[in-house]
């Protein structure tokens, strides 16, 4: 009687946990690869860092924040322009706040740091009305206090941890809301004009900054105050763009790609394009009123790459 053939038998248990296990860490290692490549672009895409430049990396205890720092940290060590890395994270107040998870984090991770203590947490509660949206405000104070770090730490970069979907959520809000065509830049002078402040995660997806806080085990932080409310006109925005992803799929990318490609004439803002002195040349004029052709480029944003492609020059 012939032996049976081993190699058409199932598995072993072990086996089984074995190839689980491998897959995760390609799918890992897949992942880390993905946002140092979509990171990396942004960074080039719009200058936001040279050498000897000191980031301060705004540290709040949410996995955007955690991913930017981790991702940074390992940029400097493979990039041969160094850079200067100090996390700061203000801590606004908040009842119950865990004061030491973020501090035996930075210590663990060997990272120079500074907590700063401002209780804007009972400003935002005295003066916000119960039931309006404590946002705003909470984002004012946050920024002063950060802005005055940063000047102290001698830091020439303010690094957010805001991402792709924090970007397209910002243009709705805008655009409902405020009646603006207006998002949030990858990189911008802030409101005093003293400092730099980049977002290095701009052409991440929050999905994958999910998975990727889960994969490191940050000691995540959730938010009390604004992450705790549970009507924010933001979080609408949200679901209405997780269902139109839903029905429609690629519309996300459609419209991340849109906020790179502008067409000022084709808009209305007289301050940005000199509407008032267009007059007839009898030439034709590629930029043209196209209003109501069909756009040739429709046909293909559904394919374009995740992120607004590199331009040189």
């Amino acid at each position: 009687m012939n032996a049976p053939d081993k190699s058409l038998a199932p598995p072993a248990p072990s086996d089984h946990l074995k190839y689980g296990a491998s897959k995760a860490r390609v799918e890992a290692i897949k992942l880390d690869k993905r946002l140092m490549r979509l990171m990396g672009q942004a960074i080039a895409d719009f200058n936001m860092l040279g050498p000897e430049d000191r980031v301060m990396v705004c540290l709040s205890g949410g996995k955007d924040s955690y991913g930017l720092l981790d991702l940074l940290l390992k940029l400097r060590e493979r990039s041969p322009k160094k850079f200067d890395i100090v996390a700061v994270n203000l801590d606004q107040g908040h009842p119950g706040f865990p004061k030491e998870v973020i501090p035996n984090y930075l210590a663990e991770r060997g990272v120079p740091f500074r907590i700063v203590d401002q209780d804007t947490y009972s400003v935002v509660k005295r003066v916000v009305p119960e039931g309006h949206t404590m946002c705003s405000l909470c984002s004012r104070l946050r920024r002063g206090v950060l802005y005055k770090t940063a000047t102290e730490l001698g830091a020439t970069r303010i690094a957010l941890g805001h991402h792709r979907s924090d970007i397209i959520e910002t243009f709705f809000l805008n655009l409902f809301f405020g009646g603006k065509l207006k998002s949030m830049p990858p990189k911008l002078v802030s409101d005093n004009g003293k400092h730099v402040v980049i977002r290095p995660l701009a052409y991440v997806r929050e999905e994958d900054l999910e998975t990727y806080s889960e994969i490191r085990q940050f000691p995540i932080i959730p938010c009390d105050l604004c992450g705790s409310q549970e009507h924010l006109q933001r979080k609408q925005i949200k679901m209405m763009l997780r269902e139109w992803e839903k029905k429609f799929p690629g519309r996300i990318e459609s419209i991340f790609n849109g906020l790179g490609r502008i067409d000022l004439s084709h808009l209305l803002d007289r301050s940005l394009h000199d509407f008032a002195s267009i007059e007839a040349t009898g030439e034709a004029d590629p930029n043209g009123d196209k209003a109501f052709d069909d756009d040739e480029d429709l046909s293909t944003i559904a394919t374009l790459p995740a992120s607004i492609p590199v331009r040189n020059g």
